[in-house]
């Protein structure tokens, strides 16, 4: 080309602000190509050396925020080659040598993911570690089940919590999976057609920890199937994150009353001086939208593409990014605030017992007593209508009240009817009795 590039240009194609993150992949790639093109006799051991030598130097310079990009840095890894360039001379133009941006690019980005989901599955596993210790420090807490956002069935709160334990656990073992797809070496494709070099692929695979490599040059430098598998893991995690927040939210409002939360993790109103505002657990919902947009960014840039690489996908990398800041951030703050919520055990009790969530004890009560579930459910049903108009609770009818409804009601069915009694009969894999809530909790390893 001719002409030297407008400035508008440069600063419409660079990267280099949002990529600059990926400098320590960009570098342990470099390190690792580097070595084995000397192993390959394509260099020699003293360039390989002296380029090792340099980029080791540039990232302390990115370490300690000193290195200095110049407006010609397109990105990341167009800088760091000038500044080897500039560090060691023209040796450090070899380094380049059997590759290019291309699969560069590829191999920093699966670097890059395959640390953020080692880093993710962590930060799962702290939140579920904080869910268990709340379920175990309240472990005989009951409260009303729902279903319509109405009270169902009494339910222990350890149970209620162990449901997200279960939702985040299929989350890790998505993220797991899907680092097994991110986990294969892209460099060795080239720009789209691989190249001419002996080099060894097998190596640099094994140096930087890849299971094997990719086995087609235009797939490995154009695709981005793996980055839109960790969108869609994350878009589900983030979705179990902002329910789990939403019922947050719901329990600490003063006509739930279930928890309060704790003064670090609210804020007051500007004007009303009574509120305490649930605002963490309202952005942990809020920013479920971000994730879900990278998805949906992702998928756009990569839908019309055609094969090989094209510069749509520097697109790729805002959306991801913003994705992994958003999921890091909020598995820390959930995982912070949860051990710090105050359970209102006497709220919770006193809603399960207020909603009627015992109807269904008496329908199997009948049942057991060989009264058909349809015709039990209809005479469980009057009962609570008259219990709803003399503005009493199940648990205050007496016997002869009962048997009004039904002959097949006897003396043990007082005994029947309580909290207590109705969880512990679910014991059945899977409920919530007590035992079963011990025994998943210790299968887990979440609860010494």
């Amino acid at each position: 080309m001719e002409e030297a590039t407008d400035p508008l240009v440069d600063a419409f194609t660079t990267s280099f602000p949002v990529d600059r993150r990926l400098y320590a992949q960009d570098i342990a790639g470099s390190i690792a190509h580097c070595r084995m093109l000397a192993k390959q006799k394509i260099i020699s051991t003293a360039d390989r050396d002296r380029i090792v030598g340099g980029l080791q130097a540039i990232e302390k310079e990115f370490a300690s925020d000193r290195f200095r990009e110049l407006p010609s840095d397109e990105d990341v890894h167009m800088a760091i080659e000038r500044r080897l360039i500039e560090k060691v001379g023209p040796v450090g133009g070899k380094l380049h040598t059997a590759r290019s941006r291309n699969d560069q690019v590829a191999l920093d980005l699966r670097l890059y993911m395959r640390d953020v989901v080692d880093e993710l599955c962590d930060r799962i596993v702290a939140l579920q570690q904080a869910l268990a210790e709340l379920a175990r420090a309240h472990a005989g807490v009951i409260m009303p089940g729902y279903t319509h956002l109405q009270p169902a069935q009494p339910v222990l709160f350890g149970h209620h919590l162990l449901a997200y334990i279960e939702m985040l656990d299929r989350d890790e073992a998505r993220l797991k999976d899907c680092r097994t797809r991110i986990n294969v070496l892209p460099l060795g494709a080239g720009a789209l057609a691989g190249t001419t070099f002996s080099i060894d692929r097998a190596m640099v695979a094994r140096e930087l920890g890849f299971d094997g490599v990719t086995e087609n040059s235009l797939d490995t430098v154009s695709d981005r199937d793996f980055a839109l598998e960790f969108l869609g893991a994350g878009s589900i995690l983030a979705m179990h994150l902002s329910r789990l927040a939403d019922e947050i939210v719901l329990w600490a409002s003063p006509h739930f009353g279930f928890i309060e939360l704790p003064d670090a993790f609210a804020t007051g109103s500007s004007m009303m001086p009574q509120k305490k505002n649930p605002d963490v657990a309202e952005l942990v919902r809020g920013k479920t939208g971000r994730v879900y947009g990278s998805l949906m960014a992702l998928l756009t840039t990569l839908k019309g593409l055609p094969l090989a690489y094209n510069r749509d996908l520097q697109e790729d990398k805002a959306p991801l990014f913003d994705a992994v800041d958003t999921l890091l951030a909020s598995l820390a703050v959930m995982a912070a605030m949860v051990p710090r919520l105050r359970v209102r055990a006497d709220r919770m009790r006193e809603a399960a017992d207020a909603g009627y969530t015992l109807a269904t004890e008496l329908a199997d009560y009948l049942a057991t007593r060989g009264v058909p579930f349809r015709d039990a459910h209809g005479v469980v049903g009057a009962v609570v209508r008259k219990a709803i108009a003399d503005g009493r609770s199940l648990t205050t009818l007496t016997l002869d009240e009962l048997r009004a409804f039904s002959d097949a009601f006897e003396e043990d069915v007082l005994e029947w009817l309580t909290a207590e009694a109705a969880v512990g009969r679910r014991s059945a894999p899977g409920g919530t009795a007590p035992a079963n809530v011990r025994r998943r909790l210790r299968r887990k390893k979440l609860n010494p």
